[in-house]
């Protein structure tokens, strides 16, 4: 038997993907019973992974959950369009996302009269965290390993490792 169809769309670069990111992925799935998690290849970042290297560390994962995980280009409500879909699920940590999400849930609704955003924050063990702060507390000499899944962990550090 397969899955339901995704009901809701949760995109992001995931490079890497965090506890955060897994934290929302959970709170998405009993808010709307399945999901599609959409790495978007972002041409304005460098990533440390390739999309596909991002969306198999996602499934690995979620593999015990009611989530699909592709990858996309382009613009979030043509993906969710092309797939039937009219919820976009977005993070909030603080002040900051929401004011960068506002814009985005707007011009996307003016996009497509029928998407809907639906902020979610995330647990308070992780509303702090993001794959940039993550990256730069690695470079640091930090500790992360606390913010990542054990097998994220492992290939960020080997990924960081191998290009410094």
């Amino acid at each position: 038997m397969s899955d339901p169809a995704p009901r809701a769309l949760y995109a992001g670069t995931f490079d890497p993907m965090t506890l955060g990111h897994l934290d929302l992925i959970r709170r998405g799935v009993k808010l709307f019973g399945s999901l599609l998690v959409a790495v978007a290849e972002n041409r304005s970042k460098v990533p440390l992974f390739t999309p596909e290297e991002r969306v198999q560390m996602i499934r690995d994962e979620v593999g015990d959950l009611p989530v699909e995980v592709v990858c996309f280009d382009g613009l979030v409500v043509d993906e969710a369009r092309n797939r039937g879909i009219s919820i976009l699920l977005r993070g909030v940590r603080t002040f900051t996302d929401f004011e960068y999400e506002y814009p985005m849930a707007m011009t996307n609704r003016r996009l497509n009269e029928e998407i809907e955003s639906v902020f979610v924050m995330p647990s308070e063990l992780y509303a702090y965290v993001s794959s940039r702060l993550i990256k730069e507390v690695y470079a640091g000499g930090g500790e992360i390993q606390q913010f990542l899944p054990p097998a994220i962990h492992t290939a960020l550090k080997k990924r960081l490792t191998s290009e410094s």
